[in-house]
């Protein structure tokens, strides 16, 4: 039995989330086009006949504005201690920037390089980009599409290879340790990305408050009243398109409720993100 664990560190909006979901064949980690989406380490396991892939996903690194930024950098750099292997996740369809470098930095020498996206990118820009990756001098190189697939298996059996022997460190039927009321506060946020305006998306939190099945109790956190109208919207239209695209992915007969609240700058004090796991 071959296990470990993994975890996949990159800029923001490189396609890590994508890819774990990919690799696991299972939405455990929320997606969006917006930065910052991946707040917390979150696990997915893969279980194969003979060997267990604990996937940790960590929030992108980047240049912080915020208290919450600094803490997001954080929680990711940690990620890259104390794992069996670690992935850097790079984008096909942009130059290898001061960012990905920076983040090159804070891996190990024997880490995997991903070139994601693909399915993206011309042939020669992909080919231009692990040229430019190569340079990075780490142990091999992927060009994967987490979208489509492509190139995804044989970057999880050279995974599997590099793992040592080991015990199983979850059932069979796990496919993440995230907690349920978590995921669905998740998936909440999920959808306010989608629905919301662009200058909205940093400044949201959810968690949920009460949790008496089916009946489910959500917060929204923002950070000012203006962003509170934007994200209930025009008579609740935006909290009513959001409840709906939610319970879609919730178990038959869940009553969620959603509520907003406006916590000032709750990004930049250390008791709001206390207050919100961060």
């Amino acid at each position: 039995m071959r296990s470990g664990f993994v975890s996949l560190l990159g800029r923001p909006n490189v396609g890590k989330s994508t890819l774990l979901n990919r690799i696991l064949g299972s939405k455990v980690s929320i997606v969006s086009d917006k930065p910052q989406t991946t707040r917390v380490q979150v696990r997915g396991v893969l279980n194969r006949k003979s060997a267990q892939v604990v996937f940790v996903d960590t929030p992108g690194i980047h240049k912080p504005r915020t208290l919450l930024g600094e803490r997001l950098n954080d929680t990711a750099v940690e990620a890259a201690g104390g794992v069996d292997v670690v992935v850097l996740v790079l984008d096909a369809t942009a130059p290898l920037g001061r960012g990905d470098r920076f983040v090159a930095d804070r891996v190990p020498g024997d880490a995997l390089v991903v070139v994601n996206k693909i399915d993206a990118a011309s042939r020669h820009r992909v080919l231009t980009q692990l040229t430019a990756a190569a340079e990075l001098d780490r142990a091999a190189y992927f060009p994967v599409s987490a979208r489509t697939g492509e190139g995804v298996e044989a970057l999880v059996d050279a995974l599997v290879e590099r793992l040592p022997e080991g015990p199983q460190y979850y059932p069979d039927d796990v496919v993440t340790d995230v907690p349920e009321a978590f995921w669905v506060a998740e998936l909440v946020r999920e959808q306010l990305l989608a629905v919301t305006r662009e200058e909205v998306p940093h400044s949201i939190a959810c968690r949920v408050t009460e949790w008496e099945w089916p009946r489910i109790r959500c917060e929204i956190l923002v950070e000012r009243d203006s962003q509170k109208g934007i994200v209930i919207g025009r008579g609740g239209e935006v909290l009513k398109e959001v409840g709906t695209r939610v319970r879609e992915q919730l178990a038959p007969g869940a009553y969620l409720e959603l509520f907003v609240k406006v916590d000032k700058d709750w990004q930049r004090h250390p008791k709001a993100l206390e207050r919100l796991g961060f």
